[in-house]
């Protein structure tokens, strides 16, 4: 979207610089030199009288014109005019310097106002009000983008060639315009723009984008965001608003500084409404393509300085997990070394908000029916003491659903709730978080299956009745998870145990209980 409202920008300042350059260029300054050059092409002495410049009429405005005859046939001119018309206009290798301030104001809006009314008839519109030029082209321009009084640095957008027939202010007339983008990519836009307003041009077009260099978008590097993009779409505008609907197709996307290019294109369809004073915008449809797996994402953003910040839903029911397992490392998501996700669906409905380099995303993320296939859970877990090597060991851990709210945020992400059902070992539930380095920090507490129910009570962790089960910790990094055991966690339980059976046996109410529970002597 940022490159669609800067090409349609660059095309309206440049016809606003267009209609009021008769009324600071002082053409007559060119009479000698016109007449100099005119009779050495011709071999003619050539005389012009008074010059008059309108570039929207597509005229230069001459008093008088007179080209000298052979002096061996005449003395009298061989062409004399009072007026020479010019119906096409060219600018070669332009330079456009588009700067907006805090309020959304560019610099070229105001070109105009002040400036004096040309006393030049050939300037003022013809009787009929019919402002035109047959043919405006623009070669090889160069624009640069950016806030004025600001330390970030400008986009530039190079080999800008415009071409317009048919150029006028009163009406809407065809455009077609091409520009080179940062990183190697193009884009062309072909539609009628009109008619021509400053602070708000009509402009209906198609859009095509292709191979936009993501991570040269000016996207703040900690966000990660790489790969390239194709879009393909309409954008119609009333000065006022513009509406965008496009297929967006990125290739070896990454959104994560330490993620990895996803090996299959990301597909988007989208319709954003943007307004254009207010630099805000809704996205009514964004639906979002992976093979098989589709969400849908949709909310509102705005511009605030030199961020963009968004307050979105990314909505997802029973995506198939095959599909977005090999998507998970362009996320930033790291599985244990050796393994991988197989078969199951995922479901989540995610809030985003914040500026867009410093997002917040939270919300549910429930996984059913699958399987993290080379990784034996249960020898983990058996290698903690407490477990006393009783948890079911396989070379792959199914997992019957697995739910938690999460939070992730430049800091981190925390995930609470967890409650994992493996059916091989039981019920496996806790918190934790995930530094930004892959560090992980997880205390949890397993409930046995099957015989671990006497695993648990051998360990004076739960009665018959059931108990807390058996914490434990999990360590490492995401490639690499530490299964520890959690003494301070053990102890808890054991003193919350002794503490409910003294109560149970007694009758003591919980205070009396817990007084006599701490003056209790040691064997």
């Amino acid at each position: 979207m940022k490159f669609l409202k800067i090409a349609a920008i660059a095309v309206v300042a440049i016809f606003v610089i267009l209609l009021v350059i008769p009324f600071f260029i002082n053409v007559n300054s060119f009479k000698p030199k016109v007449e100099s050059e005119v009779t050495a092409a011709l071999g003619r002495k050539t005389e012009v009288g008074n010059l008059s410049l309108s570039i929207i009429t597509g005229s230069v405005g001459v008093d008088n014109i007179s080209i000298a005859d052979d002096p061996a046939f005449s003395s009298s001119p061989l062409i004399f005019s009072k007026e020479l018309k010019v119906t096409g206009i060219t600018l070669d290798e332009p330079n456009i310097s588009l700067l907006s301030n805090a309020k959304g104001v560019w610099n070229f809006s105001t070109i105009g106002g002040n400036a004096p009314k040309s006393s030049s008839k050939s300037a003022d519109p013809p009787a009929s009000g019919a402002l035109s030029v047959g043919e405006l082209k623009v070669n090889n321009g160069k624009v640069t983008i950016g806030k004025a009084h600001s330390s970030a640095k400008p986009l530039v957008i190079e080999k800008v060639d415009l071409k317009v027939n048919d150029f006028s202010t009163t009406s809407q007339f065809p455009f077609t315009l091409s520009a080179a983008l940062p990183g190697g990519g193009n884009m062309k836009l072909d539609g009628k723009a009109g008619p021509l307003n400053a602070a708000a041009t009509p402009l209906a077009a198609t859009v095509k984008v292709n191979k936009l260099d993501l991570a040269s978008i000016g996207a703040d590097p900690s966000v990660g965001l790489a790969g390239l993009a194709n879009l393909d779409g309409s954008l119609d505008s009333d000065g006022k608003s513009a509406k965008l609907n496009a297929i967006l197709t990125a290739d070896k996307l990454k959104m994560s500084p330490k993620g990895s290019p996803a090996p299959r294109s990301v597909e988007m369809k989208f319709a954003t409404n943007y307004n254009v004073k207010a630099e805000s915008g809704t996205l009514s449809q964004g639906d979002i393509s992976y093979g098989k797996a589709m969400a849908h994402l949709t909310g509102n953003y705005r511009m605030e300085g030199e961020a963009t910040v968004v307050n979105m839903k990314l909505n997802g029911q029973a995506l198939p997990v095959d599909e977005l397992e090999s998507l998970l490392p362009a996320l930033g998501v790291t599985l244990p070394s050796g393994t991988s996700l197989k078969g199951g669906t995922l479901s989540t409905n995610l809030d985003i908000t914040g500026p867009t380099d410093k997002l917040v995303i939270a919300g549910p993320i429930k996984i059913e029916n699958t399987e993290l296939t080379g990784f034996d859970m249960g020898s983990k877990l058996g290698a903690l003491s407490a477990f006393g090597g009783k948890a079911a060991s396989s070379k792959n851990t199914a997992i019957q659903n697995c739910s938690t709210d999460v939070r992730m945020a430049p800091e981190g992400t925390k995930a609470d709730n967890i409650n994992l059902n493996v059916p091989s070992i039981g019920v496996v539930t806790g918190s934790g978080t995930v530094s930004p380095a892959g560090a992980l920090d997880f205390h949890m507490v397993a409930n046995l299956s099957g015989g671990g129910g006497g695993v648990t009570q051998l360990a004076g962790l739960g009665g018959s009745k059931g108990g807390s089960g058996i914490p434990f910790m999990i360590a490492g990094t995401t490639s690499d998870p530490k299964f520890l055991p959690d003494v301070k966690g053990m102890a808890g339980s054991m003193a919350q145990q002794a503490l409910s059976e003294k109560m149970g046996t007694s009758g003591q109410n919980p205070a009396s209980a817990l007084s006599g529970f701490l003056k209790k002597k040691k064997p």
